[in-house]
């Protein structure tokens, strides 16, 4: 299977199941086109009608190209085979230890965002903060649950978590008490609205948190329309100082920027280009995902617009890099000459497995998204994880499990995509979310362009210092 896309000048053609990306000229763009259903002497007569009062394209060249697109094809780089679909169902067997998880240390929040999933913080329950003793045994629970694996990740999420910053800090040095001897190393993550972000907090930060994800939704009436105090204030200005201050004593780096884009800001990429003119190198922002009835929904009729801005951004961001002041973008973020394993291309994050949520009171869930729905309550910290079958449901969840999935060029780049957001749009965590689909396949063709240009501008950077 092969995707075909032209970009910014570069025609690339991805071959989905070995993962290569070829760039090439509009002739053999074409030739890749009919390939597979036109016969060789049809294929060259054709494209000779099409190019042939070219100086730069005999008989000889496209019979030469087509040798190569077979000699591509021999070494499984082009037109490949899918080696994996058949082992697929083998997932259910697998053995997965636990490497993550999600200490929702507060249900609670001191602000009031129009599109949070979790109310006001407490995730349509009691509200609550998590008590010392059981973050503690959740560190512990995430140790033993860690087979052999060296490296834990623990984020620190809410609600808010800074409402229960004395914890948080206790938590932090226990977790660096039980490293040596357990031969681990935990990576500290912290997810806040700002509201609380103090001096203290960026020292203990920039010392012990691997990352910080700093939540802004871009301009100042964008973000001052969604996510307000409890007494209906926006927050841009009180939280702006605050973020510069983080971003810049982190050297510009281990953290992200992270804002929500809604159907009133369906222009979101200049969101991104304000966060990043107020001098923000790692940026990310997502679409919501809400019910369709909400006023801040996405909607169909959305979808040509958002589409049109991933372009605008990924054209943007392209122009700043070669002037010397890009950025980072989370969803253009894209390896091509390494990436996750073939397990993890398929499985995904591991929801449910191998990454679970924390709730204040030690109640386990699939992730942050699934806390409160009984459905698909786990077990505790205390007793571990009491139903298994909703772990084994989720190790089927896999980018095989969907029938939709089978023809998408993207799906081993998405791994079937989000559950949780498959959930709550379908009913099924084995369910699509054709509207997210959409985004995310326009992502990555832009983030493989990006990455494709930067290939290029290094290449011919390189060449030119050699002439020179």
């Amino acid at each position: 299977m092969i995707h075909q896309f032209i970009r910014n000048g570069y025609h690339i053609v991805l071959d989905v199941n070995s993962g290569s990306v070829h760039v090439v000229d509009e002739v053999a763009y074409d030739m890749i086109a009919k390939y597979e259903t036109t016969p060789k002497a049809q294929l060259i007569d054709e494209l000779f009608a099409k190019y042939g009062d070219r100086d730069d394209v005999t008989r000889a060249d496209l019979e030469e190209c087509y040798e190569d697109l077979e000699t591509l094809k021999a070494e499984g780089k082009l037109f490949s085979e899918d080696p994996f679909r058949a082992e697929t169902f083998q997932f259910k067997k697998r053995l997965t230890v636990l490497k993550a998880i999600c200490l929702h240390v507060a249900h609670d929040c001191n602000m009031t965002c129009k599109y949070c999933f979790a109310g006001e913080g407490e995730y349509c329950g009691d509200r609550g903060l998590m008590s010392y003793e059981v973050g503690k045994r959740a560190l512990d629970f995430l140790i033993e649950q860690s087979g052999t694996r060296k490296n834990l990740e623990v984020d620190f999420f809410g609600g808010e978590p800074l409402l229960d910053w004395d914890v948080v800090k206790k938590l932090v040095a226990y977790g660096r008490s039980r490293e040596a001897e357990c031969g681990k190393n935990f990576r500290f993550t912290l997810t806040t609205n700002g509201v609380l972000v103090n001096q203290e907090v960026i020292d203990f930060c920039n010392k012990e948190m691997s990352n910080v994800v700093l939540s802004l939704d871009g301009r100042k009436d964008v973000h001052d329309y969604m996510r307000q105090t409890k007494n209906h204030q926006g927050t841009y200005d009180f939280i702006l100082p605050k973020f510069k201050q983080f971003a810049d004593s982190r050297g510009q780096k281990d953290y992200y920027m992270r804002g929500t884009y809604t159907h009133y800001n369906t222009d979101f990429a200049s969101d991104v280009l304000h966060m990043a003119d107020e001098g923000f190198k790692e940026l990310s922002i997502e679409p919501v995902v809400a019910p369709p009835d909400a006023p801040y929904a996405l909607k169909a009729e959305d979808l040509p617009k958002l589409l049109s801005e991933y372009d605008r951004l990924a054209d943007e961001m392209l122009k700043r890099r070669r002037e010397g002041r890009g950025f980072t973008f989370y969803h253009y973020m894209i390896d091509l000459t390494g990436g996750p394993c073939i397990v993890k291309r398929i499985s995904g994050c591991g929801v449910g497995t191998e990454y679970m949520a924390v709730t204040p009171w030690g109640d386990l869930y699939p992730c942050h998204q699934f806390v409160g729905d009984e459905r698909y309550l786990l077990g505790n910290v205390f007793d571990g994880v009491t139903r298994p079958e909703i772990q084994d449901e989720f190790k089927l969840c896999n980018v095989y499990a969907h029938e939709e999935c089978k023809d998408c060029f993207a799906r081993l780049y998405c791994s079937g995509g989000c559950a949780a957001n498959a959930y709550h749009t379908t009913g099924s965590i084995n369910g699509v979310y054709e509207f997210g689909c959409e985004l995310h396949r326009r992502r990555i063709e832009n983030a493989i362009m990006l990455e494709v240009a930067r290939m290029d501008d290094e290449e011919r950077a390189a060449a030119a210092s050699q002439e020179s």
